[in-house]
């Protein structure tokens, strides 16, 4: 009996060890973006996917936690034309931005997930954490591409209006996924996350029109074409006034990451080694 109570510690350590493990992969996928430009502000426009990529490790502490360092890189895109109310196509405006997100976020399995000897090779996961994200909205006029943050097209930098906003921002990122075992050191995954930016600004959109004359004079010719485009889709001259609410900033924007991945799980790390594992699910062992 003694000798039991002796042992068990032991075994539940040494399988404690054994559900250890790193894991280093890959993904590719779609970005997408919710925001002021998108289609109406709070829903998903399935035409402004694009690519996305991404790297991460993994530390699965037992079958059923694990956490994961990620870099992830996509792009965001928005547009009014895409918009099914009028007033909102009349206002013209759209962007383009890059992303470059590191994230440390973690992990629950469900029903728990297993490589070892492919004893549970399928689990869903639910996943959530903290993230930096690096963006630059750009917009396209007369033939190029402008970064929208140095021109200041809602009055930031003037006397009695905002500093310039920072092109990076802490997001929330949580969402959910499922993995399989291929065999007990590569496995395929699909993820689909959301990421909650603490910025209105990835679109460059969030307060008021400012006046034509007061942006010209301030910041320059740049910024006060592309503060207020009306006047480009009505064919008429720039709209000279103030205008009222240019965008929403009482909801922040988001951005979306789903996609692929491919990983390779190292299980042979000193404290579990190839001798004696399975590599079939029939228990054949390997020497």
């Amino acid at each position: 009996m003694k000798r039991t109570l002796f042992l068990l510690p032991l075994i539940v350590f040494s399988w404690s060890l054994r559900a250890q493990y790193f894991e280093v992969g890959g993904q590719i996928g779609l970005s997408n973006y919710v925001g002021d430009l998108s289609y109406n502000s709070s829903a998903l426009y399935l035409g402004e996917s694009h690519f996305a990529a991404g790297v991460f490790g993994r530390f699965n502490i037992n079958q059923f936690m694990a956490v994961k360092l990620g870099l992830n890189y996509g792009s965001i895109t928005g547009r009014d034309e895409n918009a099914t109310d009028a007033f909102i196509r009349e206002r013209n405006l759209s962007f383009k931005s890059s992303l470059v997100e590191v994230g440390l976020t973690g992990e629950f399995n469900i029903p728990g997930f297993m490589p070892y000897n492919l004893a549970r090779p399928l689990s869903a996961y639910l996943f959530g954490g903290i993230g930096y994200t690096f963006f630059n909205p750009k917009a396209f006029y007369q033939g190029r591409w402008y970064d929208l943050q140095p021109l200041g097209t809602e009055g930031q930098g003037l006397p009695g209006f905002e500093a310039p906003y920072q092109k990076s921002t802490l997001v929330i990122p949580f969402g959910l996924g499922v993995k399989y075992a291929l065999t007990d050191q590569l496995n395929i995954g699909l993820e689909i996350g959301a990421r909650r930016a603490f910025t209105d600004y990835l679109d460059d959109v969030s307060g008021n029109y400012v006046d034509f004359q007061t942006l010209l004079a301030g910041n320059g010719e740049l910024a006060a074409a592309l503060g207020n485009r009306t006047g480009e889709y009505l064919g008429t001259e720039p709209v000279l006034g103030e205008t009222g609410q240019r965008g929403d900033d009482k909801v922040a924007d988001w951005y979306f990451l789903a996609g692929l991945s491919l990983s390779w799980n190292f299980l042979d790390n000193g404290l579990v080694g190839s001798r004696g594992r399975s590599t079939k699910r029939s228990g054949c062992k390997t020497y």
